[in-house]
């Protein structure tokens, strides 16, 4: 089933399938699990997530319309359930630093302390960024979605996509400066 189109397994998983949706599945399941980890910084969580949107997906493979990808479809109901989810809990997210995580790399402990530091200064002001502004920047810059597949995925004109990736980088920039001025 490798060189089957998505169009093709999506409509032989509506006809009952099970096998074309296992490949669907095999297919996206890194994807789903690593936009929703992203916006909920936690792996047990985003684990249940992503199999509740794939339970989604599957009961509405039928409204799938295939002049979109499917990929960008399939995120497009990932960031809305995770953004449904966050309104239904008021959670305060975990943030990345905070994630076990290894560097494979072979810098000095200076450097690889300021590396961290840094990347610390960046999930926090990504995570302080209003969900407007968070969820381009991260499917962009974390995801490599073009403006068009986000515009897609988040249902807005190309234009306001473009605008909120200006607007959170410069939101980024300034808090990182900030941060660096107060010594963070």
């Amino acid at each position: 089933m490798k060189n089957v189109e998505d169009y093709e397994l999506v409509k032989q998983s509506v006809a009952g399938n099970q096998s074309a949706f296992a490949e669907l599945l095999n297919r996206y399941k890194n994807l789903v699990y690593s936009v929703v980890l992203r916006m909920v910084n936690d792996a047990e969580e985003a684990n249940d997530l992503a199999q509740e949107i794939f339970i989604k997906v599957y009961r509405n493979l039928d409204k799938y319309q295939p002049e979109y990808k499917f990929s960008t479809w399939l995120i497009r109901i990932s960031t809305n359930h995770v953004i449904d989810y966050r309104r239904k809990r008021k959670q305060e997210t975990i943030s990345m630093e905070e994630m076990p995580y290894e560097l494979t790399n072979y810098d000095t402990p200076e450097k690889e302390y300021i590396k961290k530091e840094q990347s610390k200064q960046l999930e926090y002001a990504i995570k302080a960024l209003p969900d407007l502004y968070k969820i381009p920047i991260v499917l962009y810059h974390q995801h490599g979605l073009h403006y068009q597949e986000i515009a897609d995925v988040i249902g807005e004109p190309l234009s306001k996509v473009k605008n909120r990736i200006f607007r959170g980088r410069k939101m980024l920039k300034e808090s990182l400066e900030k941060g660096k001025g107060e010594g963070i």
